[in-house]
C-alpha cells in the first residue's frame, strides 16, 4: 500500500515541476530529474510549499500562485536611476543586461538594467518575476516525515 503521508510541515518531499508565467511562458523546469526538498527549507516560494500541502505522493495538479504569495509586487521604489559614471567604464552596458551590486552588508544585489542614458542609466533591482502570478505544474512523487513538527492549520485538505 503506497505512503499516504500528506506535504506538509516536517515533511521531505520529491516532485517534478514546472513553472509557468500567467501567459503560459515556460520560466523553470526540473524536467525529468525530479527534485527534493524540506518543506520550510527556503529552497521552494512559501506560496508554493503551502499549495502543495495536502498532497500525497501520485498527485498531480496545476497550482496557481498570485503574485503577492510568489515574489511579491513590482515596487516602483526597486528601480533605481544610477549615474554612468557608478558603472565600469569596460562595461558594456545594455536594456536586459543583470548587474550586480553589494549592498551595505555586502550582500549581492543583482538588478537588470531597464535602459541606458548618456547620463543615466535605470536599473530595475527587483525579483524578475515579482508582480506576476504564476502557475506551477507539480507531480509529487515521494512525501517523506522527518520530524515531529506538524501543521498547526486544524488539518490539510483540497
Amino acid at each position: 500500500m503506497p505512503d499516504r503521508t500528506p506535504v506538509g510541515p516536517g515533511t521531505r518531499v520529491t516532485l517534478r515541476f514546472s513553472l509557468f508565467m500567467s501567459n503560459g511562458e515556460l520560466v523553470d523546469s526540473t524536467g525529468d530529474k525530479p527534485a527534493t526538498f524540506s518543506v520550510g527549507d527556503g529552497n521552494l516560494l512559501p506560496g508554493f510549499e503551502s499549495a502543495m500541502f495536502g498532497l500525497v505522493a501520485g498527485d498531480s495538479r496545476r497550482l496557481r500562485i498570485d503574485a503577492q504569495s510568489a515574489f511579491g509586487p513590482h515596487r516602483e521604489e526597486n528601480v533605481q536611476r544610477m549615474r554612468r559614471s557608478e558603472f565600469q567604464r569596460d562595461l558594456e552596458l545594455e536594456e536586459g543586461l543583470v548587474v550586480s551590486f553589494a549592498d551595505q552588508q555586502k550582500t549581492e544585489l543583482p538588478g537588470v538594467v531597464v535602459s541606458v542614458g548618456d547620463e543615466i542609466v535605470v536599473v530595475d533591482f527587483n525579483h524578475p518575476l515579482a508582480g506576476h502570478d504564476l502557475e506551477f505544474e507539480v507531480e509529487i512523487l515521494d512525501v517523506e516525515q522527518v520530524s515531529n513538527e506538524i501543521a498547526r492549520t486544524g488539518g490539510a485538505g483540497q
